[in-house]
């Protein structure tokens, strides 16, 4: 997925379970959008995003951690 579609993604979409702010991520062959907060990864699946909350993909980010 190009740039410029995930930014009008991030513009227009919001976590669907608290409303919160979204990020993008791609790790491995995996990419989407995540709530930090509610810690879910919703999946982009053929450049749609997949919003819906009960297959989103629980997410740990791991380089937020501390030693």
């Amino acid at each position: 997925m190009n740039w410029e579609r995930v930014q009008v993604y991030l513009e227009v979409l919001a976590c669907p379970l608290c409303k919160g702010e979204l990020l993008y991520v791609e790790k491995q062959e995996l990419k989407g959008f995540v709530c930090k907060r509610c810690a879910l990864l919703y999946p982009i699946l053929d450049d749609i995003p997949n919003m819906l909350p009960e297959e989103a993909i629980p997410f740990r980010d791991e380089s937020s951690e501390g030693p």
